[in-house]
């Protein structure tokens, strides 16, 4: 019953195309296209003999960072412990550990950072350590062999890494022989299970046709080029909302999809190739001022949704816990404004020009989503409509966050495969109880057929201040949000068959104690309900980065039917 409850709300499209991936798999049609693979006898010469242009002027704090980078570059030899030489389509991705972090470390993101020092510091020999570390690269993964080569998404990001690489080089046109054979063993690739990655609905979706769209510009095949326009355009009109939302809920991956299609526009700007077909510059766009919406002023996002810890086309090299550069980059690309970020060092590479600040609104609604802002504070909560699958059971969840603090959070992720003694993690953080928002009976409202699969979706109504959803059990629950200066109140109304409700309030660093109807701390939270509560200060766990997982206090409120109403009064300092 519960595939067939997946299955419905899947859609027949991509129960379709997962079944066409899986039938051609079993014929071993897309192993046959990879069967024959090599690089030519030599890799060298990726980046081209010509001179680099010179670099743009660059504030200390970022040269600095370029320095701490390049003293900490990893090596460029990582398969962790999945073997180099067996068939990619074949491997266990699971068992033998967790791949996330061998695909991160061999996107090549240093080959971007490697151009830059050798642009502003060409008598160091930067420009010889890349092509070093892309020939040592290539030696040690042949194509279509080892981990590197077992996902299609995985190819994509290195093209875009090389594309992004060119750019900043000034060498995109007239490419070397050693680098055309780069991007044709990568396409073929990515090609390779292109239907896996349109059943997705998700990143692989947009990053694997951005991904051959760059192939075929820098091959300067225009059949490529225009089969791949199509299809990332086509996938941008079906996961991007008008309003901005992204099929993915999750502020991490938005980041990723807003990265990649940058990348993509800055090529087509460079290269002179027309513009992607409508809707692509309007969804872009609005996918832009989403993300911007959520940035603090130092970089930091609420957690929504997976995270994996990616910082792609990174130039600022602020890490996973800074999207101004994405956000800043996308909103000039797209949106003609800026982010609120002007001096923003990516954009200096770029040669981006400066932009008005966009204007934010003091409360919008997104596909997915909804926020507010006010007195210096922002709330992000999670609601509707469930047109894709979720990836966690945070709907109606809410973040709360004062400036750059968080003062109501979510727990984040773990990892997708942590070590067997952290299992656990799996059974955590994806869950209700691992958000701010209310459980039932201490039953999981979504049962969970995989890491990334989720049965009995919620129905979900928009309300004027809020949203609402009911269960597959018949549980309601409608959440309000209204902000009034520096007090925030939120009420939140149930009925249902319940017994028992357990509200939970994640809370973000600092010291907090308990009162008799609440917490104080850096704020105060205030509850009140129609019965009973019995309030308690738990230890709970969140994962501030992927892979890394800490203590945390939760309040917790729980109650007992027939309760309807507990209102939460958040007061900031």
């Amino acid at each position: 019953m519960l595939l067939a409850d997946v299955a419905w709300r899947l859609g027949p499209r991509a129960l379709a195309l997962y079944g066409w991936h899986r039938a051609r798999q079993r014929a071993g049609l897309p192993q046959r296209r990879l069967r024959h693979g090599g690089w030519p006898a030599t890799m060298s010469g990726l980046l081209g003999p010509a001179p680099l242009p010179p670099p743009p002027a660059l504030c200390a704090n970022a040269l600095e960072r370029l320095r701490t980078a390049l003293a900490a570059l990893p090596p460029p030899i990582w398969h962790g412990p999945f073997a180099a030489e067996a068939p990619a389509l074949g491997l266990d991705l699971f068992r033998p550990g967790d791949v996330r972090p061998v695909w991160e470390a061999n996107r090549l993101a240093w080959l971007p950072l490697l151009v830059q020092a050798a642009r502003l510091w060409p008598e160091e020999g930067h420009q010889a350590v890349a092509e070093a570390r892309l020939a040592a690269w290539c030696a040690a993964n042949s194509p279509f062999q080892g981990p590197n080569w077992a996902c299609g998404q995985e190819a994509a990001l290195r093209v875009l890494h090389m594309a992004l690489a060119l750019l900043l080089a000034d060498r995109e046109r007239n490419l070397p022989e050693a680098t055309r054979a780069f991007l044709q063993v990568h396409a073929r690739r990515i090609a390779a299970t292109s239907a896996y990655a349109c059943a997705q609905d998700n990143n692989h979706s947009i990053s694997e046709p951005a991904g051959l769209l760059a192939c075929g510009w820098l091959l300067e095949d225009a059949a490529l080029a225009r089969r791949a326009a199509a299809a990332l355009a086509a996938a941008l009109r079906r996961l991007v909302a008008p309003d901005g939302g992204f099929a993915q809920v999750s502020t991490g991956y938005h980041r990723l999809l807003l990265d990649t299609l940058s990348v993509v526009e800055l090529l087509r700007r460079r290269l002179g190739q027309p513009p992607l077909p409508a809707p692509f510059a309007a969804r872009a766009a609005a996918a832009a001022q989403w993300l911007a919406r959520l940035v603090a002023p130092d970089g930091g996002m609420p957690a929504l949704g997976h995270q994996d810890g990616s910082a792609f086309a990174d130039l600022a090299l602020g890490g996973p816990a800074d999207a101004r550069g994405s956000a800043e980059r996308a909103m000039r690309l797209f949106a003609g404004a800026s982010a609120g970020f002007p001096e923003e060092p990516g954009c200096c590479w770029l040669e981006l020009p400066e932009s008005p600040v966009a204007p934010r609104p003091i409360s919008w609604i997104a596909s997915g989503t909804r926020g507010w802002e006010a007195a210096g504070a922002r709330a992000l909560l999670r609601t509707g409509p469930l047109r894709f699958r979720p990836g966690q059971a945070d709907l109606l969840h809410l973040d709360l966050w004062d400036g750059v603090q968080p003062v109501l959070s979510d727990a984040g992720t773990g990892a997708y495969n942590p070590p067997p003694t952290e299992r656990w993690w799996l059974d955590y953080f994806p869950t209700t109880r691992a958000h701010n928002t209310i459980l039932f009976d201490e039953r999981e409202p979504m049962p969970r057929l995989s890491r990334f699969l989720l049965a009995r979706w919620p129905r979900l109504a928009s309300l004027p201040q809020g949203a609402a959803l009911r269960d597959a059990r018949g549980n309601r629950h409608a959440r309000r949000v209204v902000p009034e200066g520096r007090r925030w109140t939120i009420t939140d109304e149930v009925a249902g068959p319940f017994q028992t409700l357990a509200l939970r309030w994640r809370l973000g660093p600092g010291e907090w104690r308990l009162l008799a109807d609440g917490v104080e701390g850096p704020a105060q939270l205030r509850l009140q309900g129609d019965a009973p509560l019995r309030l308690s200060l738990e230890e709970g766990w969140e994962s501030p980065a992927y892979g890394v997982v800490r203590p945390c206090r939760v309040l917790v409120a729980r109650a007992a039917a027939p309760v309807s109403r507990i209102v939460t009064r958040v007061l900031l300092p």
